[in-house]
């Protein structure tokens, strides 16, 4: 093929390729091991370019060990480039099973130095497949069914309605693997890899709209944990202002001692409201214990009592006060001896919370309506389901009581997984 064509293919596939790097380079949505695997995807398609023009030119003359390097080289990128896509989609796996494959295929090629198993360069420079021949086209057959997988599979509604791109991706990969078997025999590069260079550009297209669709949802999330954090600090802020205006006619000296425990944990809540992300279980238990040494003074009739057999961990702030603030005030508050209790153990996935009270219960069902009686239960809900991936459920009985169970999950293990 003349120079000028060689050329003309190559230009486009070069700047498409300096595109390519330039934007995972400078893209501020994707995060740092994301944007190292990118740029090994871009390292590797120039790679693959250049074995093609190499193995290319060696194919024209006596040089058999080189083709036979040149071909090793070639079959053992294409797999490893699909697996890194597969890192980027699904980042939280190990893949073990797409390294091994990756290796096994290197291993398999490598034969070709030394056997016919896989491949061998015959006198003439002419290639011939062996009973292996096709280890390259099956494992990267195998990694592309299992990007296709996760891609498929990504919860978000707004991330599957672009799902077109990924899949035109694949097809377009499987059409070009097709045509190299018929129309590759004077070709500088072959169709599969050029068609691999334009379907790495238009795939990062695509996962650059879905890391931009993750950031936006996750400013939306913690502006409306904001939100909900600032529902919470003016009702606690009311109620006990309100408790210091009686003891102030009644007991100055217990006036005086509330307002200081309510000065500190104000404090320690507008460095939340600045800061709203986990906290430890002992902050919040502190929280929660003063909270209720002002109730108390209301309320001296309730107890609350507290089992702590797991303290390490973090949760979303203010979760466990207002659960004994509703327990409190629309509980156990009428009882003659009312009892709250707050306990904690260690599970085999992560750390519950139990906050039981023997007051007089409610229609759990109320909870998932928007009446307004239920917000705060339903803001630490919602706050522990967005911010570690926990749950909450809910048991009450009329005129027997309520039990509240926050199961935290253990983060150290999920991310092992």
């Amino acid at each position: 093929m003349e120079t000028k064509y060689i050329l003309l293919l190559l230009v486009p596939l070069g700047l498409q390729l300096f595109g390519l790097g330039f934007a995972a380079l400078t893209d501020r949505y994707l995060q740092r091991e994301h944007r190292r695997d990118m740029l090994l995807i871009v390292g590797l398609v120039l790679c693959l370019v250049i074995q093609n023009l190499l193995e290319n030119t060696l194919a024209r003359g006596p040089q058999i060990f080189g083709r036979t390097l040149a071909a090793i080289a070639g079959y053992s990128i294409r797999p490893l480039i699909l697996l890194l896509f597969l890192r980027i989609v699904s980042p939280r796996r190990s893949h073990r099973l797409g390294w091994l494959l990756v290796c096994l295929n290197f291993a398999v090629h490598l034969t070709a130095l030394f056997s016919p198993l896989c491949f061998t360069i015959l006198e003439g420079n002419r290639f011939t497949r062996g009973p292996l021949g096709y280890t390259c086209h099956i494992v990267s057959l195998l990694l592309l069914v299992e990007l296709m997988y996760y891609t498929v599979t990504r919860d978000s509604r707004e991330e599957k309605q672009s799902l077109w791109i990924p899949l035109l991706n694949a097809g377009f990969i499987i059409a070009s693997s097709v045509a190299d078997f018929f129309f590759n025999d004077d070709l500088p590069v072959d169709f599969l890899t050029a068609a691999m260079v334009s379907c790495c550009v238009f795939y990062y297209i695509w996962l650059h709209q879905q890391f931009v669709l993750r950031h936006e949802r996750d400013l939306m999330a913690e502006q409306r944990i904001q939100i909900m954090m600032t529902q919470i600090q003016p009702h606690f802020l009311y109620n006990t202002l309100s408790t210091i205006q009686v003891l102030c006619s009644v007991d100055p000296q217990r006036a005086a001692e509330i307002t200081g425990k309510f000065s500190v944990y104000l404090r320690q809540n507008l460095s939340l409201l600045e800061f709203p992300g986990m906290t430890t279980f002992e902050k919040e238990l502190e929280h929660t214990r003063t909270y209720a040494d002002i109730e108390r003074v209301r309320f001296p009739h309730v107890r609350v009592e507290y089992e702590i057999g797991d303290r390490d961990f973090s949760l979303p702030p203010l979760t466990v006060q207002p659960i004994v603030e509703n327990a409190i005030r629309h509980g156990v508050r009428i009882r003659d001896d009312g009892v709250v209790r707050v306990m904690t153990h260690r599970t085999a996935d992560g750390h519950e919370i139990v906050i039981e009270d023997n007051g007089v219960g409610f229609d759990t069902d109320a909870v998932k309506q928007n009446d307004g009686t239920h917000i705060g239960l339903r803001n630490v809900q919602e706050r522990i389901e967005r911010m570690c991936g926990g749950s909450v459920t809910v048991e009450s009985r009329l005129d027997e009581g309520t039990t509240v169970t926050l199961f935290i999950p253990d983060r150290e293990k999920e991310e092992r997984a």
